[in-house]
């Protein structure tokens, strides 16, 4: 995508030479873009992921800012990277993420230009891009000799893709480091427009669906004593969730993995399986996996309620369900406090000549780790990453003109939060 950049609104002189600083630093961030898109850092390639937590904490050290690793071996992964900078102004946590769903057997490994303005690359804008958007807007912050008065950390995880276990362990680094925030804001590529930001996201649980059912010959089906078999149960659950629940707003449940017959071989990690029935044997189980996607805890909890109450209310003879759930990522309200946060960087953004920014609908916003900690910070912002398309596929590709402006959004959004001293 162009964006066609209007005349700068900046004037303050801080501001404009934030803004210049962006420019003359900008071929050292897309080396550093390139440079980190190079290293294969998967989720599960965990001497990759320090890699990329060794690239960047460079960069934080030369600012000044007290790095540290978070070691992930309490959570089966390759840990976390958090640069501190103490200061003056409200406390505002960034963050973003080191690894990418690309793994080291991936044949996706390589920064590729397109032309003079985009880049192929894996976790290009997922979200390597963001990071280096916040060091370069931190740069842009130093050389104008506005970075004394931040008062920040950075968060960068190394499993946001693919979350280790116990996920309170996985995720209490990043939950520490925001108490006391009054602003956070995530680096992600949200929906790849730069005309939008993210206040809200859905959160994400998974559930799975047990039937087992009394088995027999197939020419039997139907009769009281024989009933209907797993399959059919099984279907009947289903169909009940989607008649109950699919007009609601903002949910979604899809059941993405269905085995029915005989017999069952289940990979629950790998969501993988086999099933084996003969056309004359009533099937004797049946299974669904599937993720639940909610804006609050109250749509989560009444969505679990209703696929409850489904599963009992008419079962068919001679079978038998189960319904169990699992908590992933939470859900990112929508709250005045972020809508507050957003029309700064609206502001910000417009100032700098990058045109307005809105909020995108949070059914186009996936689970990302600010969600974490939305019930500790009052002003939330995401999606203000690199922008581009097509991220977690071979074809992820980066929008460079954004690469700048991007940039220069955040640093004057940090500038003036900084400044108001609140």
């Amino acid at each position: 995508m162009l964006v066609l950049m209007a005349l700068t609104q900046i004037s303050a002189p801080p501001e404009r030479a934030i803004v210049a600083a962006v420019d003359a630093g900008n071929p050292a961030a897309r080396t550093l873009l390139e440079t980190a898109v190079n290293i294969n850092s998967g989720t599960h390639n965990f001497a990759g992921v320090r890699a990329v937590g060794d690239l960047f904490r460079k960069e934080f050290d030369a600012l000044g800012f007290k790095t540290s690793w978070v070691d992930g071996a309490g959570f089966k992964r390759a840990g976390h990277l958090i640069a501190d900078h103490p200061g003056p102004g409200p406390r505002i946590i960034l963050v973003g993420h080191l690894d990418t769903v690309f793994e080291a057997d991936s044949p996706f490994q390589r920064y590729e230009p397109v032309g003079s303005t985009t880049a192929k690359g894996p976790g290009i804008i997922d979200m390597k891009g963001g990071d280096v958007i916040i060091v370069a807007a931190l740069k842009a912050l130093k050389a104008a000799g506005t970075l004394d008065n931040l008062n920040a950390i950075v968060v960068m995880t190394g499993d946001e893709e693919d979350a280790g276990e116990p996920q309170a362990a996985a995720r209490a680094a990043l939950v520490t480091a925001a108490k006391g925030a009054q602003y956070a804001l995530g680096f992600e590529d949200g929906p790849g427009d730069p005309k939008f930001a993210v206040t809200a996201r859905r959160g994400t649980s998974s559930w799975k669906l047990e039937v087992t059912a009394k088995t027999g010959h197939s020419s039997q089906i139907f009769r009281p004593e024989m009933g209907y078999g797993a399959n059919y149960e099984l279907a009947r659950i289903l169909d009940g969730f989607r008649r109950k629940l699919a007009a609601e707003e903002h949910l979604t449940f899809n059941p993405s993995l269905v085995l029915g017959g005989t017999t069952l071989d289940v990979d629950e990690v790998l969501a993988r399986g086999t099933a084996s029935g003969k056309t004359n044997v009533i099937a004797a189980r049946a299974l669904a996996l599937g993720d639940l996607r909610t804006l609050s805890k109250e749509q989560l909890e009444h969505a679990r309620t209703v696929m409850k109450a489904v599963m009992v209310e008419a079962p068919l003879a001679q079978a038998e369900a189960a319904l169990t759930f699992q908590d992933g990522y939470p859900s990112l309200p929508p709250t005045e406090g972020n809508a507050r946060l957003l029309a700064e960087y609206d502001r910000a953004s417009r100032d700098v000549g990058a045109g307005p920014v809105s909020a995108v609908s949070p059914d186009r916003a996936g689970a990302a780790d600010v969600s974490f900690i939305s019930h500790l910070v009052p002003n939330i912002i995401d999606g203000i990453g690199l922008m581009g398309h097509d991220d977690h596929s071979p074809d992820e590709t980066a929008d460079l003109t954004t690469l700048p402006s991007q940039t220069k959004r955040a640093a004057i959004l940090l500038y003036r939060l900084s400044a108001a001293r609140r």
